[in-house]
């Protein structure tokens, strides 16, 4: 069966508006919207009724009462009153039978959507569309009905079209795989909704002060709700990182909420100097994204007040928070202040050098951490060790490690957890009193 034969028996048993006729020959034709096909399809079928009507043929004056009635075309229905020919009236105005006439809405449900927009800056955007199951199901049964195989799925149509118009207007590009901006849609009621994707901004955060979390700490007693034992702020510390970044991007993008994404943390008591640990911030649903990330990092220096310090912001994506999760294990360099039960020689300092430099550590999950990790035995790798005395009974000693090593209970032993320690080679107790981050290496 031919295109204009199978198009004509489509229109013989129902109505339908152009943009439904020409989407079932979508794969035909490049260049072409599917209206474009729909109006060329009647247009000729149109030519060759009339041809057929001037010759007496009434399979032309027939053609013509279709193509009047249930294709909607004007000039078949002027050529029909011309001829004297009568047209059936309608007892109702047909509505197309695949899509409710609802082609006709997308440039008023296209305004609709950028007066959403004007609220959000974004630099890319997508189209979703939403139909009800009846009216997929009901263009399914139909193509069935037709065999029809050179189609295009009525949802693409709508999201495709609008997405266009849209585009027109505000000169921004539709984004498949990453759009800022997600416009949802559902022609049939016409309700518009939007999906204003995260903002995230990549760089390196140095704690300076001890007693500061990474992240914002839940009061364990009300979780969160306030109580007397948090002095109803509902956390257990006044401030984090998390905070002190995440509040100046929050006022400047006015975002909803933020999440604080990074390379490992360092424990509460610890510093993180150095060139800082690598951290993305996300932001969702911010209403501005075009920021300049220089006088971001003045702003959140400037609110963090010598607390913490941030550098080498930049733009970021979603890719970059997997991969600072994945380098969780990466190498890292630490400072910690040990004091020993006894006092110490310059021989013993050496001799833990040798013992502690290029070997693997088995550590059991410490008794501090066990509340929230599961108890197993994980080794961790050390590059190397050096280590300064101080005094008799203190030491410096920098590690170059695997990321993930418990440093404090490599000094202590945590009980025999953690082997070997400082505590076990030395044979005398030992404790950290300063640990300090002072190195993250992280790959670019």
């Amino acid at each position: 069966m031919g295109i204009l034969e199978k198009a004509l028996k489509m229109l013989e048993k129902y109505p339908l508006c152009d943009h439904c006729l020409g989407r079932q020959f979508a794969l035909l034709g490049y260049g072409m919207e599917n209206h474009e096909r729909g109006k060329a399809i009647k247009n000729v079928l149109f030519l060759e009724a009339h041809a057929r009507a001037l010759s007496k043929d009434k399979k032309g004056i027939r053609t013509l009462r279709i193509l009047a009635t249930n294709g909607s075309l004007t000039t078949a229905k002027e050529t029909l009153d011309k001829m004297r020919e009568s047209v059936p009236r309608k007892r109702e105005p047909k509505t197309c039978f695949l899509c409710d006439d609802k082609f006709k809405t997308v440039g008023e449900l296209a305004e609709k959507a950028l007066d959403k927009l004007k609220e959000y800056e974004y630099s890319s955007f997508l189209v979703g569309t939403h139909l009800p199951i009846v009216i997929e199901e009901r263009e399914d049964e139909f193509k069935a009905e037709f065999e029809v195989r050179y189609s295009e799925n009525i949802r693409n149509e709508f999201g495709r079209i609008i997405g266009k118009k849209i585009a027109e207007c505000n000169g921004k590009p539709v984004e498949y795989r990453n759009p800022e901006a997600v416009v949802l849609i559902n022609p049939l009621t016409e309700e518009i909704m939007l999906q204003i994707n995260p903002f995230y901004v990549a760089g390196n955060y140095r704690k300076l002060v001890r007693g500061i979390p990474q992240s914002k700490w839940f009061c364990s007693n009300c979780r969160g709700k306030g109580c007397e034992k948090c002095s109803w702020t509902g956390k257990m510390y006044s401030e984090s990182v998390e905070e002190m970044v995440g509040k100046p991007f929050l006022d400047a993008t006015g975002g909803f909420t933020s999440s604080f994404h990074a390379s490992g943390r360092e424990d509460i008591d610890a510093r993180m100097l150095g060139r800082g640990r690598p951290f993305v911030i996300e932001i969702k649903t911010p209403k501005k994204r075009f920021l300049d990330l220089k006088k971001m990092e003045e702003a959140v220096n400037a609110y963090a007040e010598g607390k913490v310090e941030v550098s080498n912001l930049r733009f970021a994506d979603k890719n970059v928070v997997r991969k600072l999760k994945k380098a969780e294990s990466s190498q890292k360099e630490y400072r910690v202040i040990i004091k020993f039960e006894a006092g110490m020689l310059a021989k013993d300092l050496r001799y833990l050098e040798e013992r502690l430099t290029r070997v693997f550590i088995k550590q059991r999950t410490p008794t501090r951490v066990l509340h929230r990790r599961a108890d197993l035995t994980r080794e961790k790798y050390i590059y190397e060790v050096k280590l300064k005395k101080l005094s008799a009974k203190k030491a410096e000693m920098r590690i170059r490690c695997q990321g993930g090593l418990y440093v404090k209970e490599l000094v202590t032993g945590d009980d025999g957890r953690t082997k070997p320690s400082v505590s076990e080679i030395l044979k005398t107790e030992a404790e950290p009193i300063e640990l300090d981050v002072l190195n993250v290496f992280i790959k670019d």
